[in-house]
């Protein structure tokens, strides 16, 4: 019988610690307390948001901030405007006896006012807000959850004034405020004991600035100041982190919005226009769909890791049952509830996961230093690509973001500085594998302060989460038609890429703008032959809307290039081409220098060479992606290889692949732009002569200025092999140039390789 009461005892000692730790744990929060969480009042809502605004900005700003934020706020949201004011789209309260005159003290004590004998006891919190802030409200109900709001609290971004505005503003030496832009919060205590004396404090301002009235009043009547960074607790809960301004004024959150600032705050302030509003609230969104993604991928890992210990191997999962009938993934693919694919999201996190079963399959690594060290261009050291830039940027910041994580419990902060360098590689099937080597400083500010720098490697796995398909227009799906609505979706898509959309859709008038072609000309009259052929069919039988200039250098083939233009100008009496004789040194600016002279400002130009081959969808993009005083079109044309190393022929012998000829992402020679734009940029420069490098240089003036540069590759556009003689006596930079393309044109690196190792004799 003892030894069973002693059993009994031990049981009853079990079930009464689970029972106690269930009544006693709690998640840790960020608590600006000292004594524990509020749970939140039943029957209560959580916070009462007030948003100030103007009659002007109620159809702009106010609605913006409605049909963004405001709608998601966890308890209610009123806008607040002058007396006789009115909105179809905002809720919104008239002060009485209130105008929209700045600065708006009457407006901000007269909203609080109204809220304290409206509301108090309905909400926990109550936030004095402008109508040009923006707030994440997940992140904000997420605060105020974790602070006791039966407290006397008066939270935002501390102020103590401007350096010009010092001893000026009637503040004592540890007297602050809290600053409206970003927005402040009340506890409703707070609210308590300030409200009953809004006219008191209106009738003794000391100066124009409302929140720092504000403050003032705050402290006279409810004993309290805006609480400093450092009261926080063990969490970060920097004021000026969570409640952020931005210094930049109107230009603020116009631009890039992958910023530190942006992913860590609670509130932005100032967002001027109501479309930054509605493009910062998109890309808020964004980050929360990233998050959701994060957090699949994250279930789905922990799934496969939990069923490899019942014997499952991943491959296995998807007709995997925890019992028998009831499957571990009972949606199936297409259904509405399928969970992705689980053998790509389930796949554990390793630097091995690709398993190569051949050669051809092994993933080579690229090193990223100042530059990019590729294996894939024949030039194996080049920039680092605005994508790969932009994906690096991303990593880093949340990288950083994840160490820093839980920063002020530790009394330290970790910034970062540099890559030193990385490695990166790309899995099509699975992601991208990172490995770097990052330089760090190091800063504690607890104990024994120091600051060092220090280096890292991170190893960094981006998953990719599967294909999604979108349909975009509209299809038929009667039933009276007989093609399947898959090949209706291909056929859509296809039909979609074999024209490029056009940028500016709105300049697209329905008589097609003229192009002129400006064709600079010195000898080669075959080749010259062969495009006046192709301009014929082209332009002159199918009637497009063209003009081509010929400035024809008096040369070798000079006599048959004129009975060739002339001969075409018999032929056709519409068909709009002029030639202009020139009896000096050949110069391509100087060339397209005296084409232009017979256009207006009006008029689109393009500038093109006599080894390029067009056709009408080319001439189609050119009208589409150029436009006056907005945008210039440098094409990417498709270059062919020496058609002796890769035995093509033209117009059929050569496909676009790797093989036949490369893309010329640094040729900018062949550009579409109007004559006025030309002017602008201050033309080409006329003391260039020789190779080349004159459009390197126009190019880097477009770039510079407010235009903006179209820059795609156009597969109808497509640059005939020709040798490159490299002149001696060129200028150094012209040379380097000039040989680079004449290696580039050879031929492929594969190809190449084949020639290497057939020929390695002759190398030696």
């Amino acid at each position: 019988m003892s030894r069973r009461k002693r059993f009994l005892k031990l049981l009853f000692g079990l079930l009464l610690g689970v029972l106690v730790s269930q009544f006693t744990y709690r998640e840790p929060v960020c608590d600006l307390a000292e004594d524990g969480v509020q749970d939140p009042v039943p029957g209560h809502g959580l916070v009462l948001v007030g948003v100030m605004t103007a009659a002007k900005y109620l159809d702009t700003r106010a609605r913006a901030v409605y049909d963004t934020w405001g709608r998601r706020v966890p308890g209610k949201i009123l806008f607040f405007s002058s007396e006789g004011s009115a909105s179809r789209h905002v809720p919104l309260v008239p002060l009485p006896h209130v105008d929209d005159a700045y600065p708006p003290q009457r407006k901000s004590f007269h909203m609080l006012k109204y809220l304290h004998d409206h509301f108090i006891d309905d909400f926990e919190w109550f936030i004095r807000a402008d109508d040009d802030v923006f707030v994440k409200t997940e992140q904000l109900e997420e605060l105020l959850r974790g602070v006791d709001s039966r407290k006397a609290w008066f939270i935002g971004q501390t102020g103590r004034g401007s350096s010009e505005e010092f001893g000026m503003l009637s503040l004592e030496s540890d007297e602050n405020f809290c600053m409206g832009g970003p927005g402040v919060i009340f506890s409703r205590e707070t609210l308590k004991r300030v409200a009953p004396h809004v006219e008191e404090c209106l009738g003794r301002l000391y100066t124009t600035h409302e929140d720092v009235e504000l403050g003032r009043c705050v402290r006279r009547f409810a004993g309290i100041s805006c609480t400093w960074s450092y009261e926080a607790s063990d969490c970060d809960c920097k004021m000026q982190v969570i409640l952020y301004h931005n210094q930049s004024g109107e230009a603020a959150f116009s631009g890039d919005l992958k910023q530190k600032e942006v992913h860590r705050a609670i509130t932005l302030h100032p967002v001027k226009q109501p479309q930054h509003m509605y493009r910062l609230d998109k890309y808020v969104k964004g980050l929360k769909i990233q998050s959701y993604q994060q957090e699949c991928i994250d279930l789905h890992r922990g799934i496969a890791s939990s069923m490899s210990q019942l014997g499952f191997a991943i491959g296995h999962l998807p007709n995997a049952s925890l019992v028998e009938g009831l499957p571990l993934f009972p949606a199936t693919r297409g259904s509405r509830g399928y969970l992705g694919d689980i053998t790509l999201l389930g796949m554990p996190q390793s630097l091995t996961r690709h398993k190569p079963r051949n050669l051809d399959e092994v993933l080579d690594w690229e090193l990223i230093s100042k530059t990019l060290y590729s294996y894939k261009d024949l030039n194996p050291r080049r920039r680092i690509g605005s994508s790969l830039k932009e994906g690096l940027n991303d990593v880093v910041r949340d990288i950083m973001e994840l160490i820093n994580s839980y920063s002020k419990q530790r009394g330290r902060v970790i910034d970062f500085k540099e890559i030193l360098y990385g490695y990166w590689r790309l899995d099509p099937v699975h992601g991208v594998d990172l490995i770097l080597d990052l330089l760090l400083v190091y800063r504690k500010y607890r104990g024994h302060k120091m600051t060092v720098q220090v280096r890292r490697h991170a190893y960094v796995q981006q998953t990719f989460t599967g294909i999604f398909v979108r349909e975009v227009g509209n299809f038929d799906s009667s039933p009276t038609d007989a093609v399947p609505v898959h090949k209706k979706i291909v056929k859509h898509i296809i039909s979609t890429f074999e024209q490029i959309p056009p940028i500016f859709p709105s300049v697209i008038a329905p008589k097609r703008q003229t192009i002129n072609f400006i064709l600079p000309l010195s000898g080669r009259f075959a080749t010259f032959r062969r495009f006046l052929k192709l301009y014929e069919d082209v332009c002159i039988k199918q009637q497009e809307e063209t003009k081509l200039f010929v400035i024809l250098y008096q040369s070798e083939g000079f006599e048959d290039s004129r009975g060739a233009i002339e001969g075409l100008q018999r032929r056709y009496s519409d068909s709009g081409v002029s030639v202009v004789y020139i009896n000096e040194t050949f110069s391509r600016a100087k060339a397209l220098e005296y084409g232009l002279k017979f256009l207006s400002d009006d008029d689109l130009v393009l500038f093109i060479d006599v080894d390029m081959v067009f056709d009408a969808r080319s001439l189609q993009r050119v009208r589409q992606n150029t436009a006056k005083a907005r945008s210039i079109y440098f094409p990417v044309v498709y270059s062919l290889y020496d058609p002796k190393i890769t035995n093509w022929s033209f117009p059929d012998g050569f496909t676009i692949d790797e093989e036949s000829g490369f893309w010329r992402q640094f040729g900018f020679g062949i550009v579409s732009l109007y004559k006025s734009d030309y002017r602008k940029l201050g033309g080409l420069n006329l003391h260039i002569s020789g190779w080349g490098f004159e459009d390197v240089a126009f190019y880097d003036t477009a770039i510079q200025s407010e235009l903006r540069i179209v820059r795609s590759t156009d597969p109808g556009l497509v640059h005939i092999y020709h040798p490159i003689k490299c002149d001696i006596n060129l200028d150094t930079n012209q040379r380097n140039m000039c040989l680079g393309t004449q290696a580039n044109m050879l031929g492929g690196r594969k190809r190449l390789e084949e020639i290497y190792r057939r020929h390695k004799h002759l190398f030696s």
